[in-house]
């Protein structure tokens, strides 16, 4: 199917390059947000379970510095112990909300009954079928490549295409996106634009400690599963588990989580204060590998802008 205009992004969000950054809950803040639409791209704010409506608030003052427009990304299911939180996002009315990850109809009702577009992660066909029952304004296809939470039932083209042949939805392809030739793929295949999370952690608009970037400049492998969510005792739904840098830790519990006990768990814990990443978590795609340096998303979202250069007939991409 896939009838729809193609440029829905420039014309709804009023963007240049068809390229949203991925609302990643720790680095994704305000600062990142707004650069990244500064640059001619579209930034949204990651909000885990712990932040209060006033943190949504202020960071959406960066974010939106300017009368730059920016997003908020929500979790569906820490929204019941943390209603504030879907509260602020009424009240700052940003150009788009995305609700994935749990049972997000109700709040995506409230958001399109304020005026405010609409979009969710999906992974599966089933989670297609909740989209459109649910009524979102744009849908993002997200493979098992992805950084950070979601499902690894499919890979991200083979979801690409099919959900592209199930709705006339704007799409937009998510997992494994790095680089401009990425883009291009998605673009011809026939998505809107990518979401893009990973390609975003090395900039140092990203709040993320230098030890962080350093543990991702030096990573290779991604590993899938809940091992830091067991670690962490945070309540994600099962059926989400955690892309991240395959460090020593997660290699030893991966597949053993049920045998987790305090002193494993205090490890991780002390692992994160002292940033020490052979054991703590960095949540990443399985494009990681791609980055090497610190950059700006400014330099990131010009990158990834080649993919809109004119070839002629027969021209490889550059």
């Amino acid at each position: 199917m896939a009838t729809l205009d193609d440029m829905w992004l420039e014309d709804e969000l009023g963007i240049s390059v068809p390229l949203v950054g991925a609302p990643m809950a720790g680095p994704g803040g305000g600062r990142l947000a707004h650069a990244i639409s500064q640059a001619g791209a579209f930034g949204m704010i990651g909000v885990n379970q712990t932040r209060p409506g006033d943190w949504i608030r202020a960071e959406a003052s960066v974010a939106g510095a300017a009368e730059t427009s920016y997003g908020v990304g929500l979790m569906a299911w820490a929204l019941e112990a943390a209603p504030d939180q879907l509260e602020a996002v009424l009240e700052l009315q940003p150009a788009l909300v995305s609700v994935s990850f749990g049972a997000y109809a109700g709040p995506v009702a409230r958001l399109r009954d304020a005026g405010i577009r609409t979009a969710t992660q999906i992974g599966n066909l089933t989670d297609l079928d909740q989209a459109l029952e649910a009524g979102v304004d744009l849908l993002v296809a997200r493979g098992g490549e992805g950084g950070g939470h979601g499902r690894n039932d499919i890979a991200t083209l083979p979801l690409l295409q099919l959900v592209l042949d199930r709705t006339d939805l704007p799409v937009l392809a998510a997992g494994g996106i790095v680089n401009h030739r990425g883009l291009a793929a998605v673009l011809a295949a026939g998505a809107v634009g990518a979401w893009v999370g990973t390609a975003f952690l090395g900039c140092v608009e990203a709040a993320s400690t230098p030890e962080a970037k350093q543990g991702l400049f030096a990573a290779g492998q991604t590993g899938y599963g809940r091992v830091f969510d067991v670690a962490q005792q945070v309540d994600w739904p099962t059926e989400f588990g955690g892309r991240a840098v395959a460090n020593d830790y997660f290699d030893q519990w991966a597949g053993r989580e049920d045998s987790m006990d305090e002193a494993a768990r205090a490890q991780h814990r002390d692992a994160v204060a002292a940033q020490q990443f052979d054991v703590a978590h960095l949540y990443a795609g399985e494009g990681v590998a791609d980055l090497t340096r610190e950059t700006t998303a400014a330099d990131v979202v010009a990158e990834f802008s080649r993919a809109l250069r004119r070839r002629t007939p027969g021209q490889p991409a550059s």
